[in-house]
């Protein structure tokens, strides 16, 4: 009797040392396969550790919110281009699309204008015809943006164009990638904001609202878009900066055509917090964010930003 009360107990802690055995295995899998995809909230979450996106391939159309989180040590924001045809490759935008602006940045640096402009000239036909359904505003480091934006069917350009610190675009660094959006709605609705700002070529920012301590909703409304200097649109960025800010300094950097502008390393005493990149005329896109005592100020990434009245500052009291 001794013997068999003896197995038995052997036998259960077999079993028992098994299953936890089996279950460690199971935790440790199912650690190892954690999929990106949408939250309970719907938000699409995208993360920046490198010179990446890592996010869903695939995404319903209509209203789209997502938290960019920026985990690499440079700024960067996203923008959603939609392609004029499906069957454009990754060839096309490696070997076709990247070099003559990789060129043409190569020769601003070295003060060869005419050089330049020769080589932005060679840019593929197609690439005139690309829509732009916004994104996120400049994020820096360790921060996370925050933006709506409405996407309608087909197969986007998801691409960070900031410049490294060596002048050379971070698409071509690999910041860029393929989303499919397909006719599907995604039965989802932009946040209520409180604040709104309209956005045009002839007015500049419309924008007067005082925003508050804690969370903000703000509402971007594109009254048209049109060609700047530097061949792309206007756009809304939130920015904080200190006491040893220039504001100067960063009009002249929010211009990509500058040698230095858009490019590592960010001028002194900003902290950039998102916003909404350039969208179609007529379109309208969403952003939030936490804010703390300070000062603030709304900017275009657009070449004298602020003689086209595409700068608002603004300033939240601790009381």
């Amino acid at each position: 009797m001794k013997t068999i009360k003896k197995r038995n107990y052997l036998n259960f802690s077999i079993i028992l040392l098994l299953l936890l055995i089996i279950g460690c295995k199971s935790d440790k899998k199912q650690n190892e396969q954690i999929p990106l995809e949408k939250d309970e909230t719907n938000v699409i979450e995208v993360i920046t550790r490198a010179m990446d996106f890592q996010t869903l391939d695939t995404l319903k159309s209509g209203w789209n919110t997502f938290a960019y989180k920026n985990m690499s040590g440079e700024t960067h924001f996203f923008i959603m281009d939609k392609l004029p045809s499906d069957s454009i490759t990754e060839q096309d935008i490696n070997l076709h699309l990247m070099p003559p602006f990789d060129d043409g940045m190569r020769y601003l640096i070295e003060g060869k204008s005419d050089s330049a402009m020769a080589a932005f000239g060679s840019i593929p036909t197609w690439f005139n015809d690309v829509k732009r359904y916004g994104g996120t505003g400049l994020i820096s480091p360790g921060k996370t943006a925050v933006s709506t934006i409405h996407l309608e069917p087909g197969k986007y350009m998801m691409e960070c164009y900031v410049k490294a610190i060596n002048g050379e675009f971070h698409t071509s660094h690999g910041m860029w990638k393929f989303i499919t959006v397909i006719d599907e709605s995604s039965n989802t609705l932009p946040i209520e904001a409180e604040h709104v700002v309209s956005v045009s070529s002839t007015e500049g920012y419309v924008f007067n609202s005082q925003p508050k301590m804690g969370k903000n909703h703000f509402k971007v409304n594109f009254i048209d878009q049109v060609p700047h200097e530097h061949f792309s649109g206007h756009d809304v960025n939130l920015i904080k900066y200190d006491n040893s800010a220039n504001i100067d300094s960063l009009v002249h950097w929010m211009n990509w055509m500058n040698p230095t502008g858009l490019r590592t390393p960010t001028p002194r005493g900003f902290t950039f917090l998102g916003g909404v990149n350039n969208c179609e005329a007529g379109q309208t896109g969403y952003f939030e964010v936490d804010l703390d005592s300070g000062n603030y100020l709304l900017i275009s990434e657009t070449p004298k930003a602020d003689e086209k009245g595409m700068l608002k500052t603004f300033t939240i009291n601790s009381n």
